[in-house]
């Protein structure tokens, strides 16, 4: 068993703070994703690594559990009990003439040996101890787009490859979880699990808060004044819309059932609000400043 030092893949001290391991974990993140050095063997081992890295060390009780066992910190607990239970027959073996078990040193899994060093105490004959295998964690990128409609998307998980479907309205730090995808169990334990979590981006047109859209349009002074039909460019699609009379500028209007979809919630939508930017005419013609003057007589 290899060990992995955690705090050199992120390249950050044993003493850092969970702030700054979430941020070196992101830096790092962006330079090593497989969507930046596609077929880069190298990159994928080093990207798994980081998500390893980052799902150990930014858990306070999963980093306790390394600081303290080191490359099976995820074995540590199991391992106290089984060390306490061999104590026990150790304690009886010594007490009890009759006693036929017998203890022998040397007699540990190769998986013991690796982890601990070796420690006598293991009774011939006993059942090995089965551990879960070790879980993974990764991170997928989505846009906002993509975010929301249900999609398939396939990417590389320990050199395999593994295709998920991810439903309509995936929120950013939303974690979903694969039964069995993780490592191999030992002495017969089951598989690990595989932990992803989604990385959602606004973008420069739309922004999402909770399942409710916000964007901005800009319209003409004269729609503004006379109000008018305008086409937004939805997430959905075009959508004409009336503008009323007098609208003022950063006037907000509420479009019911037109913001993002509820997760696993088929039909259902939040709400898109849309705010109007009011662009005032440049450059004017004699002409059309005469009449702006005109107006302003009549105003006054």
């Amino acid at each position: 068993m290899e060990f992995i030092d955690y705090y050199k893949v992120l390249e950050v001290s044993k003493n850092a703070s969970t702030s700054d391991i979430k941020k070196a974990y992101r830096k790092l993140a962006r330079k090593y994703h497989p969507d930046v050095n596609p077929n880069d063997k190298d990159a994928q081992r080093k990207f798994q690594q980081l998500n390893e890295a980052n799902a150990v060390l930014s858990d306070p009780e999963k980093r306790e559990k390394y600081d303290k066992y080191g490359k099976d910190w995820e074995h540590g607990e199991e391992y106290e009990k089984y060390r306490k239970a061999q104590q026990q027959q150790n304690t009886y073996a010594e007490g009890s003439q009759s006693f036929s078990g017998g203890f022998e040193g040397g007699s540990f899994s190769d998986f013991f040996e690796s982890m601990f060093g070796g420690f006598a105490g293991q009774a011939t004959g006993s059942r090995p101890v089965k551990f879960k295998g070790r879980d993974y964690n990764s991170e997928i990128q989505l846009s906002l787009f993509e975010a929301y409609k249900t999609h398939k998307q396939t990417f590389t998980i320990n050199g395999k490859n593994v295709r998920i479907t991810i439903p309509a309205g995936i929120a950013d730090g939303q974690t979903i979880k694969l039964s069995g995808y993780g490592g191999e169990g030992i002495n017969g334990g089951p598989k690990g699990d595989l932990y992803i979590t989604f990385a959602v981006s606004n973008t420069q047109q739309f922004k999402r808060v909770d399942n409710d859209l916000y964007t901005t349009k800009e319209i003409d002074l004269y729609t503004a004044v006379l109000g008018g039909e305008i086409v937004l460019d939805s997430m959905s699609g075009k959508l004409k819309l009336k503008v009323k009379p007098g609208t003022q500028p950063g006037t907000k209007v509420r479009l019911k059932g037109k913001g993002f979809p509820f997760y696993k919630k088929e039909g259902l939508f939040g709400d898109l609000y849309i705010t109007y930017q009011v662009k005032i005419p440049e450059n004017l013609g004699q002409k059309q400043k005469d009449l702006f003057t005109e107006l302003a007589n009549l105003s006054n």
